[in-house]
């Protein structure tokens, strides 16, 4: 194999990762945008709302161009599970997710997203859209690395430990950004919205993975979810934003830019690329990369703001990296069996025959056409 076969094979096998890595960079950007916009008061329905709105407004041109000929026909079945897919994420996680951002602050909420690959992970098997057989060393790592993954977000959320003084920080003011602004009883409330998000995000991923499999069209779907969305959303912002007209009205400032930026890179592009992830590794492999936002905020913040890296989150981020390797490891080596062609088959058999069989099958095949006017035999 030469070097440029050997690169291309690399960057094949490597898309999956790229993805999934490049959805998490964008989720830490919306963390920091969000929370910015939602302190300078904006309503986090109508937030929904605009986000998908653009969402919307820069998917459909894509998927009515390259769609056309291969988009599979609407169904009541498929549009009910759209409908779905637009309550479970649009409507019902991202009011959560932002209502509990709201509560507590933006490295909380990452934290606490973290419990998404093993919600995702136990529902996927309850619903035996991921294989478990903890007797295979490939599962009981699937297993294993989910936990890991989960207690390394933990360690990395609860754990301080001493301060690391790095060479980009030498000299500069730290910007203590932990809770310590935030009572209890708003952590606990966050705490609770964001779970629930979780387990509705997770609703979403598993469920989307099976939509694609009777909708093969990944950008024909994300289109569908994020106008479906923005409806959905729309009559949750009317009820909920009654008497106050304020609250639509939006402005050349942050909560633009959020609103743009989360609408084509959180939702459009998000939800096209995991769709495509999803129907080659499952929902398990995409959501088993978040806890790596909470990584790249910590890091980032660190290196723009100048933000307090502790020993603790250091060793987190070092248990999250092994147990994604297991994840991953795992889900390569599960894998099914692949399938053998009829011919192929046939002739195996043949094969195992003895040589007299053999010849006298060549010669004694019997096949039989059922047809509407009879029976013919070879």
């Amino acid at each position: 194999m030469s070097k440029s076969e050997g690169m291309s094979e690399f960057f094949h096998k490597g898309k999956p990762f790229f993805a999934v890595v490049f959805i998490q960079f964008g989720f830490a950007g919306m963390d920091i945008l969000s929370k910015v916009a939602l302190n300078e008061g904006m309503s986090n329905y109508v937030f929904v709302v605009y986000r998908h709105a653009v969402a919307t407004l820069v998917m459909a041109p894509f998927a009515i161009l390259l769609d056309r000929k291969t988009r599979p026909k609407m169904t009541r079945p498929i549009f009910f599970k759209i409908m779905m897919l637009a309550l479970l994420e649009p409507v019902i996680d991202q009011n959560l997710y932002f209502m509990g951002l709201k509560a507590t602050t933006a490295t909380f909420a990452a934290a606490m997203s973290n419990v998404l690959p093993a919600i995702t992970f136990v529902m996927a098997c309850i619903l035996r859209v991921e294989k478990l057989n903890l007797k295979s060393i490939h599962s009981q790592a699937k297993v294993l690395g989910t936990v890991t993954t989960v207690a390394g977000a933990m360690v990395m959320t609860l754990m301080k430990g001493p301060i690391l003084e790095l060479f980009w920080t030498k000299g500069r003011t730290y910007h203590e950004v932990a809770t310590s602004g935030v009572d209890l009883h708003h952590s606990l409330k966050g705490a609770f919205m964001i779970t629930v998000g979780c387990v509705s995000w997770s609703g979403f991923m598993i469920l989307q993975s099976i939509t694609l499999k009777s909708y093969p069209s990944e950008i024909s779907l994300t289109a569908w979810i994020c106008l479906m969305g923005t409806i959905e959303g729309g009559i949750l912002a009317l009820i909920m934003e009654r008497g106050n007209p304020a609250a639509w009205a939006i402005k050349w400032d942050t909560t633009l830019m959020a609103t743009v930026y989360t609408g084509i890179v959180c939702s459009g592009l998000a939800y096209y690329i995991q769709g495509l992830v999803m129907r080659v590794k499952g929902p398990v492999f995409v959501t088993a990369f978040s806890p790596l936002c909470m990584i790249i905020v910590a890091v980032m913040g660190s290196i723009i703001l100048a933000e307090q890296m502790y020993l603790g989150r250091v060793i987190g981020a070092i248990v999250i990296v092994a147990g994604l390797y297991l994840v991953v490891w795992g889900l390569s080596k599960d894998t099914k069996l692949p399938s053998v062609p009829i011919d192929e088959k046939i002739i195996a058999l043949e094969e195992q025959m003895p040589g007299k069989e053999c010849e006298e099958s060549h010669y004694h095949k019997v096949i039989t056409v059922k047809a509407s006017d009879g029976v013919a035999s070879v």
